[in-house]
């Protein structure tokens, strides 16, 4: 298999690294590590190979647990396995899993396509040509939410073979093929790529959704490129949902008089929800400017065509369904609030 950087530590199942040292606790199992690694899993066709990434962001473990389940379990993949766990140490401060990334640092999804200026873009680079260089006939890239949402997937290119790979894990798809610097989006030329968002961290449901995927993707002798088994629910267009960077942010039931702008704090109940014009999902302060950025996929903002002020309520103005409704501060205000996306229906 392919060597890799110095900034990925390499193991190899049944020779570096076996059943015999892993532990029962994931944070256990990250601290055996010591940083980010690269898992190489010998399958029975050894002419293939499949990748999986996960800790992208360090409060997301569901796809941590899923590969160390699958590991102790023992099963050989059907082809080889390359197996990609990133911020250890966003991971393991503490309290574990609780940090997208460590204090003063850049969010390691948002660096692949920068230069390597600090030790996040080295990381990304060096995930990056792992992937690129060893050729994989896929990347699934596993996450989590913050917020309640059920398990999806996420395209930056969609066919198939796209369809096929999220339909191991969930029967939503959203059509994404935005401009963040995400690992999916340096690599979708290249080969079938697709992130999962397993449900929210912490949640047994996510992760038992993480491991039967992960457990079908390496298991499959031949992956079905005519799309997946079952019908899948498709959402287009996403519009990138962000709190400006001096509004002071707040989520509570009422509006919260130090705060710019008070999100209903049970907004993430309407995730995956239709959310029809008029429906209030705020309170502004008198004293602020217009609060929110909305961005389209094509860069052009229009936060003011999709919201608008009722005296100090803040609407919607037309239909459109929310995904990954947050409601903690740090999320929204470090990365977005949520994403206003157009239900397609059938995706086949």
């Amino acid at each position: 298999m392919h060597e890799p950087s110095p900034r990925l530590r390499r193991l190899e199942w049944g020779r570096t690294l076996v059943a015999a040292d892993l532990p029962e606790r994931e944070d256990e199992f990250l601290r055996a590590l010591g940083g980010p690694t690269l898992v190489e899993v010998p399958g029975r066709d050894r002419t293939r190979t499949r990748a999986v990434t996960t800790l992208l962001h360090g409060n997301e473990p569901s796809g941590l647990r899923a590969m160390l389940r699958w590991l102790r379990d023992g099963a050989t993949p059907a082809t080889d396995a390359l197996l990609l766990i990133a911020s250890v140490d966003a991971a393991l401060a503490e309290p574990p899993f609780t940090q997208r990334q460590l204090p003063g640092r850049r969010d390691l999804n948002r660096c692949f396509d920068d230069p390597a200026i600090d030790a996040e873009g080295e990381l990304a680079e060096a995930i990056r040509d792992v992937v690129l260089e060893t050729r994989p006939e896929c990347l699934v890239d596993i996450h989590n939410n913050t917020g309640h949402n059920p398990a999806y997937g996420v395209a930056v290119q969609l066919a198939d073979a796209e369809l096929g790979l999220v339909g191991l894990f969930a029967d939503r798809v959203v059509h994404a093929p935005l401009a963040l610097g995400t690992l999916i989006e340096a690599t979708a030329a290249h080969l079938p790529s697709v992130v999962i968002e397993c449900g929210r961290s912490g949640d047994p449901a996510a992760d038992a959704v993480a491991f039967r995927g992960l457990a079908a993707l390496l298991a499959r002798p031949e992956l079905d490129a005519r799309g997946p088994g079952r019908p899948m629910r498709l959402l287009d267009e996403p519009i990138r949902v962000c709190v400006g960077p001096d509004v002071r942010l707040a989520f509570a039931d009422a509006a919260v008089p130090e705060a710019h702008l008070t999100i209903s704090a049970d907004i993430d109940r309407h995730n995956f929800q239709r959310l029809g014009a008029g429906a209030p999902i705020g309170w502004v302060a008198a004293d602020c400017d217009w609060p929110l950025e909305a961005w389209r996929t094509d860069g052009i903002e229009c936060s003011r065509e999709i919201f608008r002020l009722r005296g100090n309520v803040l609407e919607t103005v037309f239909d459109f369904v929310p995904i990954m409704m947050t409601t903690r501060p740090d999320i929204a205000k470090s990365d977005c609030l949520f994403y206003a996306a157009r239900d397609v229906g059938s995706a086949r």
